[in-house]
């Protein structure tokens, strides 16, 4: 039997079909929408959030650092035109400096009310005073990126890209303090006992410098840089790591900018720290500078810094008195920027997704207190008993109030795959106002609907929104109002099932004694023939009517296997329906309803010898109810069934000569009813076989004429085999005998 298949591929959207819910109930579901004047507590719970005023709006992109006057005044310095801000506690403003740098990256003011400001790049410590600003400091470094006034009342910097420390006692009178070893020394300040903490990047360790040239490492972060330090109540240390470095960034602004870059062929020094006896740390010599291309600038590298995705990008840790270290929090989405603590072991934070500053509770509880829509919350700052954000894009100064006002929160957008029917629309709470829209874009645009009507009940409000694939929901509250626990009942529409392909195939079994077509194979019990032959050469005992001519049985059946694969987008359940037609035929005949396998077998000589065509037809209609049950069908290519072997005759037979000169000839035709022929063998005497072509050449007709020359023929009689195959497979044999 021959078999000829086909196949098809048929593509389908993957959604569910089955009746969802779209719920939202934690915080990790709430935090990814949109926040204006809202904030959302860690279990889930979204109230109105503290009010925020426009304290201070500088006109520049970015508000870099802050310092306090002993007046209660406030400096602000910004970028990237490098001026200096006062702003008074009424909240009125005026510019006191302006620098000759793009960059005012660090500001200090000490016991007398003198205010000192780091100039970037090219960096510089300047004094301003009346509106004046001299030069005080010269590291000679490229950034000055923080400044501290210690207990003794000298000024230090960190500076980069060298990594170090300086302590400043006057005018130009300064020395080396403590050199890191690291490319910036990002962050300063002083603890309870006059020991300065440094943070520093790109390894993120944490120094303690307890005098000149001598630290310990306090802390040794997985993350570049440490962005901001703060103090505990009870002795303990707070740091931010950042991932994505924020003066990388910074840096490399600046270099596709043209501001402070360097030379391509500056050298760049390796400096080594180890640690003493002691456990401080010292720096060694430094290596010998590289130059020219094996030298790596440090605003160089910046460019090739990437943020990549699901990896920790910030966290904060909480450096214990006895040295141990918590990280309190962490994530792969938002950067933090800057940590404020408050009363009772508490902190805020403030990070670059959208201005937002979260608290974190002595417990790690966390809450989302407020979102400011600006790109980034650089500064926190205690000031006038209110809590102070300065941001960057742009540079201005928020003040958070102590009382809740009023405010909206805007869901993510819900895909629910297709487009669906959409059901009830449920929330607990109280004091809020709940309205929905929907659209088939996945950004909500002009084509979305209009916002509908107020949703009136809490435990279950039918959807006015149009049906469509997305969906999101808009939440007004005021003063004490609340909600949580949101969820909406959605149907999307049935996609119907695909049958991918169609494969038949043929197979032989081992015949049975009563064949019968089914799923399953053909059974094992096939009859077997077996001789037995004694030493006296009787075949056994005879019975009174003669010895029997014993028959050898064919020892396996020919057996056809349709098999199929299909699939639904719904994952629905599917039950499939397996038909045949006949060439010549107009109407589909069923072999088989319900099936669930995705496989059938019948005995192949239950159908005719002929061309025949098989169709599956699969339904998800076990999982979909009435006329939302959908189906799909696949015809296969045609498929030959050929069951009945060629018949082979022998027009002629002719021996001539003798001894080792004798030969015969034979001519012999072949014919089959249903395919074409194959193949055609000769042997003699039950020998090897051997191929033998038509007269015309080529063995490709349904019928065929073979002239055979046997040469080499002993003397006695011979038998030459005859064996023609068909393109099912099927085999005839006739003889010729030589006498």
């Amino acid at each position: 039997m021959r078999v000829f298949a086909g196949l098809l591929l048929v593509a389908a959207s993957a959604c569910a079909s089955t009746p969802g819910f779209w719920e939202m109930s934690s915080f990790a579901d709430f935090v990814k929408g949109k926040f204006e004047g809202v904030s959302l507590g860690r279990d889930g719970r979204l109230t109105a959030a503290p009010t925020v005023d426009m304290l201070f709006d500088s006109g520049q992109p970015a508000i870099w650092a802050t310092a306090q006057a002993p007046d209660g005044s406030l400096y602000v310095a910004t970028g990237h035109r490098g001026r200096v801000y006062r702003v008074d506690k009424a909240g009125k403003s005026s510019l006191v400096w302006t620098a000759d740098k793009p960059e005012v990256f660090a500001l200090a003011v000490d016991s007398k009310g003198v205010l000192y400001a780091g100039t970037s790049p090219d960096g510089q410590i300047v004094r301003v005073e009346n509106g004046k600003g001299t030069v005080y400091f010269d590291p000679k470094a490229t950034y000055i990126w923080a400044l501290a006034v210690g207990p003794d009342g000298a000024l230090y910097a960190g500076t980069g890209a060298d990594g170090k420390v300086f302590r400043i006692v006057g005018a130009g009178q300064g020395e080396e303090y403590y050199s890191t070893g690291q490319v910036n020394v990002t962050s300063l300040l002083f603890d309870p006992q006059g020991r300065l903490l440094a943070g520093t990047e790109p390894n993120g360790v944490l120094y303690r410098i307890t005098g000149k040239d001598k630290a310990f490492a306090l802390y040794d972060s997985t993350l570049p840089e440490i962005r901001a330090i703060a103090l505990g109540d009870r002795g303990e240390v707070y740091a931010a790591g950042l991932g994505g470095a924020l003066v990388h960034k910074i840096q490399g602004a600046q270099q596709s900018g043209g501001a402070g870059a360097q030379d391509a062929g500056a050298a760049v020094t390796s400096i080594t720290v180890t640690a003493d006896a002691g456990g401080d740390l010292k720096p060694t010599a430094p290596e010998a500078p590289k130059t020219g291309a094996a030298a790596v600038q440090p605003a160089q590298a910046v460019a090739q810094v990437a943020e990549l995705a699901n990896v920790e990008k910030s966290a904060i840790y909480r450096i214990n008195v006895d040295n141990t270290v918590d990280t309190l929090w962490s994530s792969k989405e938002e950067n933090v920027f800057d940590i404020l603590p408050t009363d009772a072991g508490g902190l805020l934070f403030g990070t670059d997704k959208n201005g937002r500053v979260y608290r974190l509770t002595a417990d790690h509880r966390l809450t989302l207190v407020v979102e400011l829509k600006d790109a980034e919350a650089v500064r926190l700052i205690r000031w006038s008993g209110s809590t102070v954000v300065a941001t960057a894009n742009m540079g201005r100064l928020r003040r958070m109030g102590a009382t809740v006002g009023s405010g909206t929160y805007e869901s993510q957008v819900f895909d629910a795959g297709t487009a669906a029917r959409w059901g009830r629309f449920r929330w607990t709470g109280s004091g809020a106002v709940l309205m929905t829209r929907s659209g088939n874009s996945l950004r909500p645009d002009s084509s979305w609907s209009d916002w509908s009507a107020a949703l009136s009940d809490a435990a279950g409000t039918q959807i006015a929104s149009p049906n469509a694939r997305f969906l999101q929901f808009k939440a007004s509250l005021t003063g004490t109002g609340y909600i949580d626990n949101v969820s909406a009942a959605y149907l999307p529409q049935n996609n119907p099932p695909a049958v991918r392909s169609i494969t038949v195939l043929s197979q032989q079994v081992a015949a049975p004694s009563g064949k019968t077509s089914g799923s399953g194979a053909a059974a094992s019990g096939a009859a077997t023939f077996s001789v037995s032959v004694t030493d006296t050469g009787d075949a056994g005992p005879s019975p009174s009517t003669g010895t029997a001519t014993q028959t050898v049985s064919r020892a396996a059946v020919q057996q056809v296997l349709v098999a199929w694969t299909a699939d639904d987008p719904d994952s629905d359940k599917l039950v499939y329906q397996l038909d045949y037609r006949g060439e010549g035929e107009r109407e589909w005949k069923n072999l088989r309803r319900n099936l669930h396998d995705t496989n059938w077998t019948l005995d192949a000589d239950v159908l005719p010898d002929g061309r025949y065509w098989f169709r599956v037809v699969a339904s998800d209609r076990e999982s979909n109810a009435g006329v939302s049950a959908k189906e799909a069908e696949l015809v296969s290519s045609p498929v030959l069934i050929d069951n009945t072997p060629p018949v082979v005759r022998v027009v002629s037979s002719k021996r001539t000569g003798a001894g080792s000169q004798a030969f015969a000839e034979i001519a012999f035709e072949a014919k089959d009813a249903a395919s074409p022929l194959r193949r055609a063998e000769w042997s003699v005497d039950a020998g090897p076989w051997t191929a033998i072509a038509p007269t015309d050449g080529i063995l490709d007709s349904p019928e065929e004429s073979f002239a055979l020359r046997v040469v080499d023929l002993g003397a006695g009689e011979h038998v030459v085999a005859l064996r023609v195959s068909d393109s099912g497979g099927n085999t005839a044999v006739a003889k010729v005998i030589l006498p």
